[in-house]
């Protein structure tokens, strides 16, 4: 009995030490794009030697892993894993991220080179990373080409005018919009601003925040200022009027561009039908009074030459 239960204990602390437990450890608080993170790959289980242990990084464009070392070639570094610093410091090994973007979340993974471990790699970590890009604020109802020219910060429309504004942004995830106007206490929370027969006590200025509905102190801000105008002002004092006009004069120039080169083209093309076949002067020899060549001549006059 008693060696039975040996047997036990030794085949069970054969299995513990040479089967490997290994873990990516990363922050456990929300990561904001442009924190500085740290990735450190543990050993539950065993006496592992970590040096025969690396870290991988999955490529969602190659579709594949790849291994993360600081002695690898400067190109390699410089195209795919320029962004990583490997570190190994007493024993341990750890990944430091300088100002980690969204496209460097992972997945990360440590893998042993010891062929005796059973289980050679850790479970993927993907670090959730929360960030909001600028806000934008347009005409809503317009196309991508009116909408890129009317993103400004000045609008001006003309009394009675109906007007609906947009903001939008691109964020980790679908982020709380709120409309507010500046010396005013309401809060609209929508991303969109209508104002229905604008009166001249309509216009001010208007902000619109988007916040992240997870991490509170992720907000970004645009104000825009609207500018009522009389009834009977001009047409082309209005913000519609400018980028009507700004987009009749840069599609006239490239009318004017295009015309251009076509009439160029074509008279460089009637230019090269108008000219005769070319005249090879090589082919050509002088005739002296005391040549005794003969030249060549499909005429009938059979006079010499004196």
């Amino acid at each position: 009995m008693k060696g039975y239960i040996f047997i036990t204990v030794l085949a069970f602390t054969f299995v513990q030490r040479y089967t490997a437990s290994l873990e990516v450890k990363g922050p456990t608080e929300p990561i904001l794009e442009g924190q500085d993170v740290t990735l450190e790959c543990v050993n539950t289980e065993s006496e592992l030697n970590m040096s025969t242990v690396h870290f991988e990084r999955f490529s969602k464009y190659m579709k594949r892993w790849y291994r993360l070392e600081s002695d690898q070639a400067y190109f390699y570094r410089r195209c795919f894993l320029y962004d990583v610093d490997v570190r190994r410091e007493e024993g341990r090994l750890l990944v430091y991220i300088a100002s980690i973007q969204s496209w460097s979340e992972g997945p990360y993974r440590c893998v042993t080179e010891d062929s005796s471990a059973a289980d050679n790699s850790s479970q993927p970590l993907t670090i959730p990373i929360h960030y909001m890009r600028e806000v934008a604020v347009h005409r809503a109802g317009l196309g991508y080409l009116t909408r890129y020219f009317n993103s400004v910060q000045d609008l001006k429309v003309r009394l009675g005018d109906h007007v609906e504004l947009e903001c939008s942004t691109s964020a980790s995830e679908a982020p709380e919009y709120f409309w507010a106007k500046e010396g005013e206490d309401w809060l609209l929370p929508s991303n969109k601003l209508k104002l229905e027969k604008v009166r001249e006590q309509d216009g001010g200025r208007f902000t619109c925040s988007a916040q992240s509905p997870t991490v509170r102190s992720l907000m970004k801000k645009r104000t825009i200022s609207i500018t009522v105008l009389p009834e009977d002002a001009a047409w082309y004092e209005t913000t519609t009027g400018r980028i009507v006009l700004m987009v009749s004069g840069a599609g006239l120039v490239l009318l004017v561009v295009v015309i251009s080169m076509t009439t160029y083209l074509c008279r460089r093309a009637r230019q090269r039908k108008s000219k005769g076949p070319i005249d090879d002067h090589s082919q050509k020899k002088p005739i002296y009074r005391a040549s005794v060549e003969s030249l060549p001549s499909t005429a009938s006059d059979k006079q010499p030459l004196v």
